[in-house]
């Protein structure tokens, strides 16, 4: 159970918010890599409600579950290439800000692989994934159980 229903106490400015984010779609930037990154967020984050929606959201994007499962060691992985590490990098260095400061070494990593316009998508998207995590996280708004029949019966 969450501690406030904020959608209830500030739906103007929520259905703003959630405009913004619906507005993501619009990126050049591929909705699988998005997905991947926000998901990676919302795991850093403990946001359970966010981790569930992207893990999702990823899945009907068709990413692998093999990939969603190892996201959580993708350094160590060897189902991400550099790409996609480089942005996980700077996903979890724009999350962590406080503690790493954005370095030169992630930011010079990126840049061998995204675009200018890309590397501001991916920005925003990583800051809004922060926000959904705040307030999903810091109301703990739960996801709900899927009605998934088990194959272990």
């Amino acid at each position: 159970m969450s501690r406030i229903d904020y959608f209830l106490h500030a739906p103007e400015l929520i259905t703003k918010m959630r405009n913004i984010t619906q507005g993501l779609e619009q990126f050049t930037i591929d909705a699988k890599l998005r997905a991947l990154v926000e998901t990676r967020v919302s795991q850093v984050n403990g946001c359970v409600y966010c981790v569930d929606l992207h893990i999702n959201e990823s899945r009907k994007l068709g990413e692998l579950q093999q990939r969603l499962d190892s996201l959580p060691v993708w350094k160590e992985s060897p189902f991400f290439d550099v790409r996609e590490k480089a942005a996980l990098a700077w996903a979890e260095s724009l999350t962590n800000i406080a503690q790493t400061h954005a370095p030169d070494t992630e930011f010079n990593e990126i840049k061998q692989h995204f675009t200018e316009l890309e590397i501001v998508e991916l920005s925003i998207s990583i800051s809004l994934a922060n926000f959904w995590n705040r307030i999903a996280g810091g109301f703990r708004r739960m996801p709900k159980l899927a009605n998934i029949k088990s194959t272990t019966s």
